[in-house]
Order: structure tokens, then sequence, then C-alpha cells
């Protein structure tokens, strides 16, 4: 999942008309994708660590969730604004490097031995990230050849999802391999705060790993920095997007994707601790782990399918075929035991790979010239990610992780009955 293009500063960066040949930046750009897709998807790996090490429930500990994606709601319009007022270059940088002053926050959170400072890491950690993606999706559209703008985006895409695929593999083997003997709700005060120190630590490293390469990156594209000549903007282009709510098609479509990324979000926040279950595959938790790279690694496959399929058959009728049929897996996870109930679960990622694509172009048609205002306000909706997850987690708490796999397809259904209603081109308007 990446965020869609807000084109939020220049309406055109240097000679739009042939383009800018700068490979290196544009190899630069999908190093961004790979980064922050990965970044991203590490949230599965540390919730059940953090869950165990603090004795969390199951909605507490989706918070971290919350912490992450609540940075999208309150960063993607302040993001743009820096991008209008530094350029492309520079705040890429400056994103890069509030990303590596979350990843540093993790130290103070580990010496704390308080939940709330790894939320607040996290959330600084996604300011960063939420502003690198408002550079990243535009920019790779500029760079090169207009005609192949969307390729380029797309081949950016895969990189996002090859992050996700990566990355919480790498995380499982780093974060959930020293899984402690030890059951921290035995323990209290200072033999507590000495046992959550330690078991940190683990984390703490990882993300002093990604902060230093985060660094390097950074110096690299300040070094950089006037590579590209950019033009002034409209100032006022994102602030009258919200009007566009009122459009059924658009208003229908943000709130899909508010919907997908809080369904996308819950059920990999999950997959740890439902492979857990001994009436699913009872794995220990760092096997578990191991298989979150496939949940996400789904989504890249179905991604190429979904291109092809894209081609033959009505767009609208591909989002609702695939929504009914994560409802499907769904059902069979919830109603099911051991390899099946498992496996079923992870197939969802295989679902899950051309919505949020599909949904923002679905909301996008008619919209013509006012289209990059609407990428905006779908940017925001990405805060699903931040509310569905905990509320799946009450679910639980209060039933069981089967059960509370519900909300999801609920929120599954609401999608596939906008694929439905939006299955007919829309009327492109002035």
């Amino acid at each position: 999942m990446s965020l869609p293009p807000i084109n939020p500063a220049p309406a055109h960066i240097g000679d739009t008309d042939s383009g800018i040949d700068l490979p290196d930046l544009r190899l630069f750009v999908f190093a961004l994708f790979f980064i922050f897709g990965g970044i991203t998807s590490l949230n599965d790996v540390i919730i059940p660590k953090l869950k165990e090490l603090f004795t969390l429930s199951y909605a507490q500990a989706l918070l971290v969730q919350t912490a992450f994606f609540a940075a999208y709601f309150v960063f993607s319009i302040p993001a743009a604004a820096v991008v209008r007022r530094f350029g492309y270059m520079r705040t890429a940088a400056i994103g890069l490097l509030t990303m590596t002053g979350g990843c540093l926050m993790f130290i103070p959170a580990s010496q704390s031995g308080a939940f709330w400072m790894f939320l607040l890491a996290l959330f600084v950690l996604a300011a960063g990230i939420t502003t690198v993606q408002v550079v990243a999706n535009p920019l790779i559209s500029l760079l090169g050849n207009p005609r192949t703008a969307h390729s380029r985006l797309t081949f950016a895409q895969g990189f996002n999802s090859l992050g996700t695929t990566v990355f919480p593999y790498v995380g499982s083997v780093l974060i959930l391999g020293s899984l402690a003997t030890v059951d921290a709700s035995t323990l209290s005060g200072a033999a507590l705060d000495a046992y959550r120190t330690a078991e940190t630590r683990v984390v703490v490293y990882t993300y002093l790993g990604l902060a230093a390469a985060l660094m390097v990156v950074a110096a690299v594209v300040w070094s950089r920095r006037n590579r590209l000549t950019e033009a002034p903007a409209d100032p006022g282009s994102i602030l009258r997007a919200f009007d566009l709510l009122q459009r059924p098609r658009f208003g229908l479509g943000a709130a899909c994707i508010f919907l997908y990324v809080g369904a996308e979000v819950a059920i990999g926040s999950l997959i740890v601790n439902y492979l857990m279950l001994p009436e699913t595959l009872g794995l220990p938790e760092q096997a578990a782990g191991k298989h979150v790279p496939l949940y996400w690694g789904g989504a890249l496959i179905g991604r190429f399918i979904g291109a092809y399929l894209l081609r033959l058959i009505s767009p609208g009728k591909i989002l609702a075929g695939v929504a009914v049929g994560s409802i499907t897996l769904i059902l069979i996870s919830a109603n099911s035991t051991g390899a099946v109930s498992a496996w079923s679960l992870l197939a969802i990622g295989l679902m899950n790979s051309i919505m949020f694509p599909t949904i923002f172009s679905l909301a996008s048609e008619g919209l013509g010239k006012r289209a990059a205002e609407g990428s905006g306000v779908i940017a925001m909706a990405i805060v699903g990610g931040a509310i569905i997850p905990p509320l799946t987690g009450l679910i639980a708490d209060g039933s069981s992780l089967q059960f509370a796999l519900i909300l999801p397809a609920v929120c599954y259904a609401v999608i596939a009955g906008y694929g439905v209603y939006a299955r007919r081109p829309a009327v492109i308007s002035a």
C-alpha cells in the first residue's frame, strides 16, 4: 500500500515536454518506496513483542497502528505545505531525518520501559514516512517521459510491496528470535522495568540499524538537492479539496480507502498471534512471524495478476470480486482449524493486492482538473489504519481472534458494494 499522488507543490519540474532523464534519482525514489513500505510492515512484528512485554490486551497492542497511521491524517497536508516551501528534494531529506529521529526515539523508549514512549517513537517515525510519501509519488511521475509516468509509478509501487515482504521476515528473525522465557505478568516494580529494558534492546538495535541507513540516504538526497528546477504551484489547490466529498462517487471511494486500509492493517497486525493459537498452527512466535511476509507477498503477486485482469474486466467488477473473495476467506478461516484456518487468512493478502489503486482510480474518475486535490483527501483517509485495528482488538478481547475478523469482513462488504456501484465509468467534469 502506498500513498496516492498529492501533487503538493510544483506543477512541473524542469522541462515537462521531454521529461527529465535522471535515472539515479529514479533509483533513489524506488529505494524510498522499498524503505517506507518495509518499515510500515515491521509494525506487524513488533506488535506481538510489545504485547508480551507489556502484558497488553489486543486492543491496547493495536494502538501501535493507531499511533502510526494517525500520522497520515495529521501530517499529509502539512507535508504538502513543506514541499511547496522547500521543494521535493529538500523535503525528502527532511522526511528521512524525521524518520531517523523516530528510530532513535526507541532508545529512550526502551530505557523508560513505558509503552507510550514506543507509541510516540512510532508516531514520529510515521510522520517522516508520510512526508517522504508525499514527495515520492508525484516525483516518480515527473522523473522521465510523461507518456510513461503511469508505468514508472506502478513499477515503483512494486518496490513498496517488495519492502513489505522482505522486512517482516528479517524483523521476525531479529526481533522475535529472542523470545523471553520469563512471563512478564509475574514481575513487578524494578524487576519488571529491568526485564522490559533488556527485552526491548533487540527492538532498539533493529531500529538503530534503520536509523543509520536512513541517515546515509538523507545525505545522498541532500547532496542532490539542487538537481531539480521546480516551478511554484497554486497555494490553494489542496485546502479547497474537501468539498469533493459531496460527490457520491468520490466520497464513497474515500470511505472505502479508510475501510480497506483499516481491514488490511488489522489482519496483518494479528497474523502472528493468530498463527500461535493452538486451534490454528500453534507456532512459536518467531516461526509465526516468518509467515507475515506471505500475507504481504500475496499482495505483490496479486498486483501483477490484477494488472492483467484490469485490462479485460471492469475495475469495479474486479474490486467487487476480490472483496467478496476476502469475505469468503475470512469465513473459511474463522470457521475452520489447523492449516486451512491459517492459510485462508494469509491468502487474503492476494485479494488485497489491487484494492487500494482500484478504489483510488474509481474514486478519482470524473474529477478532471481536480484529481490532484482529491488524492490529498484520499491520502488522509489512510487514517483508517489507526482506527479499525484497535476496534478489531476490542472485539477479540471480548470474544476471540476468529470472531474479531467480522469487522474486517464488514469493511470488505462495503468495498464490494462500492465496486458494484462504480462499475460504470464516470463522466469527467470540467
